[in-house]
């Protein structure tokens, strides 16, 4: 079974979310949560801050992660990880993969037709506005 993550980061204020919008499938031309690929017998959270350096630039150093919640999917024979974090001062985001943006908070991230994941980054920034105090903390 294969592993994945997904990053929810957010700026030092805790006001916007780094997304990214897909240049490829599965998801093209939607937005989503930066991640990517567990690779085999790497620890789980070495991954999250491996792939968010790759995929941003952002450093371990730079940002705590929690991990919030994980997704089973049994079908697809994968499985994926959530982590949350919140930068502990700005700095530059790049990366080639994706083209990467800040997004305000007030936007229904339920909506499938903008939003990758069938309603889950929806479901994910639910759960993170229920533990903000704890998941955003500096």
């Amino acid at each position: 079974m294969q592993g994945y993550n997904l990053i929810a980061v957010f700026d030092p204020d805790g006001g916007k979310l780094l997304m990214c919008h897909r240049r490829k499938e599965p998801y093209l031309g939607l937005d989503n949560l930066v991640g990517g690929k567990i690779e085999s017998g790497e620890a789980s959270v070495a991954a999250a801050y491996r792939e968010l350096r790759e995929e941003t630039g952002i450093r371990e150093d730079q940002i705590r992660l929690t991990r919030l919640m994980d997704f089973v999917y049994p079908l697809d024979d994968c499985w994926v990880e959530v982590y949350v974090g919140r930068l502990q001062e700005m700095c530059p985001v790049e990366g080639d993969e994706n083209d990467l943006f800040w997004s305000d908070l007030d936007h229904n991230f339920f909506d499938s037709s903008k939003y990758a994941g069938e309603g889950n980054i929806g479901h994910i920034l639910e759960h993170i506005m229920l533990k903000k105090e704890l998941l955003l903390q500096r």
